[in-house]
């Protein structure tokens, strides 16, 4: 096997074996390479540079012993030659994403435990799982935000053949599987790139301190890292696609954005193997040139996440006015998010105290991901409380309905469709202990205002709150979840029915004052009460009701009970 590393700036590397150290030969661009006997899944290295201690691998494929041990040598391309099941391709407008963190998803936390799981998944009515993220950070329990290898799954999680299996069963049961990838920043703990070479940059900063260097000198190399690591889950592994972590924080100076060319790689592959791949993008920005193709000056991504439609929802919803929120609450900013996608279009944001956005020329409505929880807006709240712990089933119908049945592509947190009420807390397992206490102290800080008497903010590297955070599967045979359940079913369905397969034109109509809404995306009408009170909300004739959250009688006559929603064809 060739082991190879870019290590520009040393002026020796070594080749560290469990049978000796071996020098390593250098070219013109300051990558290192030797060839050694080696056995995939067994033999353990590190590289020496100018005579230092062994560190691992910055291209690992497997780090079984974690952030500081040794790496082994396990060759992801020999998943390539075998018979993989075929992933039917779906279009955008009919997908619907799952996003699941592999660690709380099962009792076991595991890849394997997750297989008995899949058909549930499929009968639920979604087409795309997606996995947060998995490269290999430290410890054992964490969101995966903090990785340090990015080639190399978190073994906690099981070893690399096991993912493989995965994503082989959630093809064979027609299930696409996405993956949340980190290529804004790395974690601290076990980062070892500055050993190699310019990986970073003070040029720009970020909120984690250098940025990675994708424009400075030596960046071809770094970029390379990303894009190889992508096009690696992608073709090795079997991804049907990448869900890009704030893509805003990928600064790039250069004429073709690191963005541009990934995606360019990407379509390349795609094309050559006739693969559906699809690269989407978290970003805060309201800024439609992410999904925009090249030719028309954007970065080509497939899909971006619209944070506004999950912010005007909660905002109206719980009456939350905290951070972000204080920029929302009317029902004209529900209003405007579902049927626009972007809120903020240029015009003056109090929050941020400046203007915000631009408006969304040019993106189709599926390229916008929407969703009523994920992950951020879960876990990044002071006791990780969901909404199915804090609001009535009827508003949580309400919402769901709003989602589901909206021209966006929706997206699910693990366990929203039946309302569950087990927190999804902020977890790490760092074993540094100077780092582990700076978390602990930082999260109290941050919700210093947030303490009573009767509790505190849970300690984020205590395993309790890893435990606390893992979904209850019998929750959802108990009412009312599993009622909860069966209404995100029928909403899936009539959403695969109807709505996916042609492109719909949309309209939403509201009263601020008596707190009605309507959406009509093609021939399916969301008809909502938001008020305390029953009244008529006009709606037209020719109507044929589909879907009721009331079995009240009064429904029919197009008068609806306080928080209710009824879904009409017309």
């Amino acid at each position: 096997m060739r082991f190879e590393v870019w290590a520009p700036l040393a002026d020796d590397v070594r080749l560290e074996l469990d049978d000796g150290t071996y020098p390593m030969a250098r070219d013109a661009r300051g990558s290192w390479r030797v060839e050694r006997p080696a056995v995939s899944g067994e033999t353990r290295y590190r590289f020496s540079v100018n005579g230092g201690q062994g560190v691992p691998d910055p291209r690992s494929r497997w780090q079984p012993d974690g952030v500081h041990g040794a790496s082994c040598v396990w060759d992801t391309s020999l998943f390539r030659d075998r018979k993989r099941a075929a992933f039917p391709e779906t279009p955008l407008r009919e997908v619907v994403v799952y996003e699941t963190h592999v660690g709380t998803f099962t009792p076991e936390g595991t890849y394997a435990a997750m297989h008995r799981r899949l058909a549930y998944l499929r009968d639920l009515g979604v087409t795309h799982l997606e996995l947060m993220p998995l490269s290999t950070f430290p410890g054992e329990r964490g969101w995966g935000y903090d990785g340090v290898f990015s080639y190399a799954p978190h073994p906690a999680y099981g070893t690399p053949e096991e993912l493989f299996a995965l994503v082989e069963a959630c093809h064979e049961l027609g299930l696409g599987v996405l993956l949340d990838v980190v290529y804004n920043h790395f974690g601290p703990d076990g980062n070892y790139l500055g050993h190699f070479g310019p990986y970073f940059t003070s040029h720009w900063n970020t909120p984690w301190g250098d940025a990675i260097n994708f424009d400075g000198p030596g960046s071809d190399f770094v970029r390379a890292y990303v894009i190889d690591n992508a096009l690696m889950w992608i073709r090795d592994y079997g991804f049907d696609g990448l869900r890009l972590d704030a893509v805003q924080m990928l600064i790039d100076s250069r004429a073709t954005h690191v963005l541009e060319e990934l995606t360019t790689q990407v379509d390349a592959y795609a094309r050559e193997t006739g693969r559906q791949i699809l690269i989407t993008g978290e970003s805060d920005k309201n800024n439609p040139r992410y999904v925009l193709p090249s030719s028309k000056g954007g970065y080509g991504l497939q899909a971006h996440w619209a944070d506004e439609v999950h912010h005007t929802l909660h905002a109206f919803f719980t009456g939350e006015r905290d951070g972000y929120f204080a920029d929302f609450g009317a029902l004209a900013d529900v209003a405007r998010a579902l049927q626009e996608g972007y809120v903020f279009q240029g015009q003056y944001s109090a929050y941020r105290d400046r203007g915000h956005g631009r408006p969304p020329t040019g993106v189709r409505p599926e390229q916008m991901i929407v969703c009523a929880q994920n992950h951020d807006q879960i876990g990044n709240r002071a006791v990780g409380d969901r909404s199915g712990a804090r609001l009535p089933v009827e508003r949580l119908r309400a919402i769901a309905a709003l989602v589901l049945l909206s021209p966006f592509t929706p997206m699910l947190f693990q366990g929203e469709e039946w309302a569950a009420k087990t927190p999804f807390l902020y977890f790490t397992d760092h074993r540094d202990p100077e780092l582990a206490q700076q978390v602990t102290d930082g999260r109290r800080r941050e919700f210093a205002h947030f303490r009573f008497h009767e509790f505190e903010v849970p300690d984020p590297q205590a395993r309790e709150t890893f435990v606390r955070s893992k979904l209850d599967w019998d929750e959802h045979t108990r009412e009312p979840h599993a009622a909860m359940l069966e209404w995100h079913r029928d909403l899936l369905r009539l959403r695969r029915e109807y709505l996916t397969r042609h492109a719909v034109d949309h309209e939403v109509r509201f009263d601020e004052q008596r707190r009605w809404l309507t959406m009509r995306v093609g021939r399916v009408l969301t008809v909502t009460n938001l008020s305390e009170h029953p009244q008529e909300v006009p709606v037209g004739e020719s109507l044929h009701e589909v879907l009721t959250s009331t079995r009240s009688d009064a429904a029919t006559n197009h008068v609806l009970p306080p928080w209710t929603v009824d879904v009409w064809r017309c």
